[in-house]
């Protein structure tokens, strides 16, 4: 039997095309462009209900993309709705700069009990570009107050090509896609660049398995080479998100780090995006043992409820930043809201839900369904690559599959088909020409179906005249 709806929705007609008018009078939206998004259907959301966001006319969407990949337990989840709640009767928030809350201390417990191994210390931040920003000076400051001064020339940084860690300037300085930071190049700091594997588009014309990850090499000169100069390494551990769900091959993320420590590198794993669950187990790294110095989190921490993230660290680089004050050793960052007990209630309930539910066994299932799933999709023409990891998957949209030829970017195939699936009842935003699923956890099989199926006619439809 269907849940009594209690939304107030749908919303008289004049009201929403108030609503409508007002948000194209005042509203900038992200990463969008906002000519083209004044002249479509402007589609607001008002509710949400487990894996659907419902709009102001009480239409239903299948939220196949989390609502931009944080929502991990489901839109209402009532452990999390209550501890919100339950927080607002106490306090919505209190500064971590001189005092210190509850929920924050719990949830830091939490965190540190579930990640990698050697990783002691939780710095509370915002969102994902200011832990990745966290996690790069607190690299960065480490080396300028190390004991051995020959140490100290090491100041720069290594990333690679097509990288994402947010939109913040020193986030854009380690991220490498042009389209999002080719214009800010005068505004940003000189870091080290390399290939991430891209066993689809491989740069050096080479295939995988057999080509035995050539391009680990070029990382390998770079550290022989500049080593002594080298504070940090950053990377998205097992895929690149916001480059069309580049996944990495097997044995990749530890090689970067044998090489890291072989060289005395830091390791940073921007795990914003890859973290809680999306890959199928807890943490990317968790996939290859990996123990990184550095850990940024953000989106699915709190289950896609309120803005929070964390940068966790190890004991030896914490200990760096102990001393007198006058030797000004102090971490000398934060943010208003930093550690705000608000979120961090919503996070410890959904950390909670995770350990109650065995969310990351319960997954696996379904993930194999999606894998089986998948399959259909490539019988469609223009279907040139399907990769997935977890419950991250990218399906790329080409205009030639023989020679992996791209659409026309003014032909906006992604755009289309993710419009045409709206009227299906789904919710998608892809990457270019990427299709990305990345539904919340509470996805049913059933719904995994839908999902498929719509993307396979939508696909169908809009490419058949192409």
């Amino acid at each position: 039997m269907a849940k009594p709806r209690n939304d107030g929705l749908p919303l008289p007609a004049d009201e929403i095309q108030a609503l409508v008018a007002a948000d194209h009078k005042h509203v900038w939206h992200p990463f969008t462009q906002m000519q083209e998004w004044c002249e479509q259907p402007c589609m607001i959301v008002a509710a949400g209900d487990g894996a659907y966001v419902i709009d102001v006319q009480g239409n239903r969407y299948l939220d196949a993309i989390s609502s931009l990949w944080v929502n991990v337990h489901g839109h209402r989840r009532r452990e999390i709705d209550e501890a919100v709640r339950d927080q607002l009767d106490r306090i919505a928030h209190s500064t971590l700069l001189g005092t210190a809350s509850v929920p924050t201390i719990q949830l830091a417990e939490k965190i540190i009990h579930l990640a990698p191994e050697g990783l002691t210390r939780v710095f509370y931040s915002d969102n994902g570009s200011t832990a990745v920003e966290v996690a790069l000076k607190i690299a960065f400051q480490y080396w300028q107050q190390h004991e051995d001064a020959k140490k100290r020339e090491k100041k720069r940084l290594v990333s690679f090509h097509n990288a994402y860690h947010g939109d913040t300037l020193g986030a854009v300085s380690v991220g490498g896609i042009d389209l999002f930071h080719g214009k800010y190049g005068p505004l940003l700091f000189p870091v080290s660049k390399v290939h991430y594997p891209d066993c689809y588009r491989c740069h050096l014309g080479l295939t995988s398995p057999e080509c035995g990850i050539a391009c680990l090499e070029e990382l390998e000169k770079l550290m022989e080479k500049e080593a002594d100069t080298l504070a940090a390494l950053v990377i998205e551990p097992l895929v690149q998100g916001a480059a069309g769900m580049i996944m990495a091959p097997a044995g990749h993320l530890k090689a970067v780090e044998t090489l890291c420590r072989k060289h005395d590198v830091l390791l940073i794993a921007d795990e914003v995006a890859v973290g809680w669950g999306r890959t199928g187990t807890l943490f990317g790294v968790d996939q290859e043992d990996v123990r990184p110095d550095l850990l940024a989190m953000a989106k699915g921490l709190t289950g896609g409820y309120l803005p929070l993230a964390a940068t966790l660290t190890t004991e030896r680089i914490y200990e760096a930043f102990l001393g007198p004050y006058e030797e000004e050793k102090t971490f000398f960052h934060g943010h208003s809201y930093t550690g705000n007990p608000l979120a961090a209630a919503a996070a410890l309930a959904s950390v909670e839900i995770f350990e109650k539910e065995n969310t990351i066994e319960a997954l696996q299932p379904k993930i194999e369904h999606l894998t089986a799933g998948l399959e259909r999709l490539w019988d469609l023409e223009h279907v040139g690559d399907i990769r997935q990891r977890g419950f991250m998957v990218g399906v790329e949209l080409v205009e030639d599959a023989k020679s992996k030829r791209s659409y026309p970017s003014s032909e906006r195939i992604g755009m289309k088909v993710a419009m045409e699936a709206r009227r299906h009842g789904v919710l998608l935003r892809p990457l270019g020409d990427v299709m990305i699923f990345m539904p919340p956890f509470v996805i049913t099989l059933a719904e995994i179906d839908k999902l498929l199926d719509v993307t396979y006619t939508c696909i169908e439809e809009i490419t058949q005249g192409t």
